[in-house]
């Protein structure tokens, strides 16, 4: 019985992660990598690689630095990444910017982002 104790207390406990109603971090602060890959598991995007970090990094500077939404085509040419990268990677800039962990944008930034 000891034994079998110790194997749930070593199984790290899942974690939640609420959104709201559009689907983004209720709490952008909580964001950490782990949440990034999961949120992309969620959003079916596999496994997150170097040019995918590229980009969630650039988001999140992005976004402290200014407080906005960058033009995509800026994202990519800054992340050395071909014109269209976010959409093949991410599928859209709505999941690249969930997956960043950043606020919900607002109305008219989510029809952009569609």
């Amino acid at each position: 019985m000891q034994a079998q104790n110790e194997h749930q207390e070593a199984q790290p406990k899942e974690r939640h992660i609420d959104f709201d109603q559009d689907g983004f971090l209720l709490d952008p602060h909580s964001w950490n990598k782990q949440m990034a890959g999961t949120i992309a598991e969620l959003d079916e995007i596999g496994p997150l690689g170097p040019d995918h970090w590229s980009v969630i990094y650039y988001l999140r500077e992005h976004h402290l630095t200014y407080g906005s939404l960058p033009p995509m085509a800026q994202v990519c040419r800054t992340a050395h990444l071909g014109q269209y990268a976010v959409h093949w990677l991410f599928g859209g800039c709505r999941n690249a910017w969930r997956i960043a962990g950043l606020p919900n944008p607002g109305g008219e930034a989510l029809t952009y982002m569609s």
